[in-house]
């Protein structure tokens, strides 16, 4: 077992982290719910709970996580927001050469005959599922086996991203906002593009606030809607959804992204909740009370990010789909998918008109 001391960081919200002491090799015995599903207050609202694996990898040689190439594997679900703006950052970050990945399969399937849990599986081929493929390093049939793999008496759920260790044959990050940080910096000696900074200095407080309000709103918020089991707060969770999607179509009438002309965290973050609002979030998560189509500058700002190179590779629309309306029976028990509406986002955009 390694200990270890890490900096301080900040999480989902903006909020620093102050536990600086963590193990490379976890024993958790806290019990949490095993999905999404069961998050739920006695109100009926839907409340996440926090990532567990909170290892950074560092620039430092000596690190007991140092920025190697070859050495970590990022398994992800294309339908997953959280997992694909890890995907999106290996992407424009130029890491795909010295970070290898995996998809899982869409769809939540039993994870064990033992019990009833329901997660994310690998296909036994790479034909099975286009776009997923078989666990290559460890020979797992799941994400939850991975997470057994790790920690031998893990309590947690079973999430994607996984930052994993080839070498310590562990999992390092399973908390996708820490992941990004990470690809942003500390493998910019190996990356093809360490030119591009989404989290600079002179906007890093701009970008942790604006992450603070959306997270609560749009990122979650859309989970805070589809869960909720009593009108109140599925009423309170819309009502705070379309107030921040107000506050960003105001935000980019008057400028390119986020933060001004310069593309930054904010925007990946804002982005892999867009691309699935009319897709999914609308229909099946009841946030039905305006389209994302519907916003000429948050549907232009969507189109516009899905082109930057490296980008449209992240989003598999057909995953999208199979996931949430196939894997939510208390939802959608029937499991029908949508046929529509098949939005391009490849389509001309009109945000040239900005200054880049």
């Amino acid at each position: 077992m390694i200990y270890f001391f890490t900096k301080p960081h900040t999480l989902l919200g903006g909020k620093e982290n102050s536990v600086t002491f963590v193990q490379a090799s976890f024993k958790h015995t806290l019990p949490m719910a095993r999905s999404a599903l069961d998050e739920m207050s006695e109100s009926g609202a839907f409340m996440r709970t926090a990532s567990t694996f909170r290892n950074f990898v560092t620039r430092d040689p000596n690190s007991p996580f140092p920025a190697d190439s070859g050495r970590y594997h990022l398994y992800v679900s294309y339908a997953c927001p959280w997992a694909s703006r890890c995907l999106a950052y290996l992407k424009i970050k130029g890491l795909d050469k010295a970070i290898s990945f995996t998809s899982v399969k869409p769809k939540w399937e039993r994870t064990r005959d033992t019990d009833e849990h329901m997660g994310w599986v690998f296909p036994a081929s790479d034909t099975e599922e286009p776009g997923a493929g078989p666990d290559p390093l460890n020979g797992t049939r799941s994400i939850r086996e991975l997470y057994e793999l790790a920690s031998t008496n893990y309590s947690g759920k079973y999430t994607v991203p996984v930052l994993w260790d080839k070498k310590l044959k562990t999992i390092v990050n399973n908390e996708s906002s820490e992941i990004i940080r990470m690809f942003n910096t500390e493998f910019n000696d190996i990356a093809e593009n360490p030119s591009l900074d989404l989290y600079p200095p002179h906007l890093q407080a701009q970008i942790d606030k604006i992450n603070d309000w959306i997270y609560s709103g749009i990122n979650n918020g859309v989970y805070k809607c589809g869960f909720a089991k009593k009108q109140e707060p599925y009423d309170e969770a819309v009502k705070n959804l379309y107030e921040a999607l107000d506050k960003c179509e105001e935000i980019l009438s008057k400028q390119r992204f986020l933060c001004g002309n310069t593309l930054t965290e904010s925007d990946i973050r804002l982005f892999v909740t867009l691309i699935r609002f009319d897709e999914v979030y609308a229909v099946h998560f009841k946030c039905n009370k305006k389209l994302l189509r519907e916003y000429p500058n948050l549907f232009n700002y969507t189109k516009e990010i899905f082109q930057i190179p490296g980008m449209s590779s992240t989003v598999h629309v057909e995953h999208i789909k199979k996931h949430y309306y196939g894997s939510h029976p208390s939802i959608n028990p029937f499991g029908i998918i949508p046929q529509g509406p098949d939005v391009d986002y490849s389509a001309p955009h009109d945000r040239e008109r900005f200054s880049s």
